[in-house]
């Protein structure tokens, strides 16, 4: 209906254009310049106005100047492609980005000079028992044979000597095997490696040697494979750890249980 209406109305405008013509040519010479002007001027805003209708509109070359756009970019009118266009993330890349930030969050896995040092509630004087804890040897008639330091527990023994004032102590039955438990000591680098001395390394005859040697040094934690003397320093030693693979019949309100040294620590 509008490009019919249009035509009709450059077809009118002709028509005019001619009409005019003619009245022109017929008038021209007994009008006077002013006259000729006017007419002149009216035609020159007739053809003005006929070139102004005949001109596309600026909604008709949008979409031009849109697809030569899109062409020369050459972006695709998928939906994946509107997305990237929009500035939306990939997927992929939000994923990586995402693998980032749960890293950079993920907690710091404790080293085991940290976790010794909570675990023994920063307790600075320890107590230990030998047989069974430190030693492979579990009595002393073992040691008159041989003495031999556990592989698995000299980590964490390196680790109690750096912050705590470390004491071990063992019953043996004569010299020599208090020999072979320093030798065996010293080999191990317990005494170049750690903070601990041969003085601190006490030795005595009787079960109830070791628990005065205890209760002198007043430690903030003894560890023993005996549950008879854990349970008689319990009212002298604010905690204990008891060393054994088997759950003791009786225990105090502040002994810990461990199968091992290094398991109670976490380090196996």
């Amino acid at each position: 209906m509008g490009d019919y209406s249009k035509d009709d109305f450059l077809q009118l405008i002709k028509r005019f254009g001619a009409f005019l013509t003619v009245k022109i040519s017929n008038l021209f010479g007994t009008l006077d310049s002013r006259s000729v002007g006017a007419i002149a001027g009216l035609a020159f805003a007739i053809v003005f106005t006929w070139r102004v209708w005949r001109s596309p509109s600026p909604q008709r070359r949008l979409p031009k100047r849109q697809g030569a756009t899109s062409s020369s970019s050459g972006v695709s009118n998928h939906p994946s492609a509107n997305v990237a266009t929009s500035g939306v993330i990939p997927s992929s890349e939000d994923s990586n980005a995402q693998n980032v930030i749960d890293e950079f969050f993920q907690p710091v896995k404790p080293t085991l000079g940290q976790i010794v040092r909570q675990r023994l509630s920063e307790g600075r004087k320890v107590t230990c028992r030998l047989l069974g804890v430190i030693l492979e040897e579990t009595s002393p008639e073992e040691l008159q044979q041989q003495a031999t330091v556990r592989s698995s527990v000299l980590e964490v023994l390196l680790e109690i000597t750096k912050f705590c004032d470390l004491y071990l102590m063992e019953r043996v039955l004569d010299d020599e095997s208090e020999k072979k438990v320093l030798l065996a000591l010293e080999n191990a680098g317990v005494f170049t490696s750690g903070g601990l001395v041969k003085d601190k390394v006490l030795f005595c005859s009787t079960e109830i040697g070791r628990t005065s040697f205890v209760r002198q040094l007043e430690p903030d934690w003894h560890i023993d494979t005996n549950p008879e003397i854990t349970f008689q320093l319990a009212r002298f030693i604010k905690y204990q750890l008891h060393v054994s693979p088997n759950k003791p019949e009786r225990t105090a309100i502040n002994v810990f249980n461990s199968t091992t040294l290094e398991q109670f620590f976490g380090s196996v």
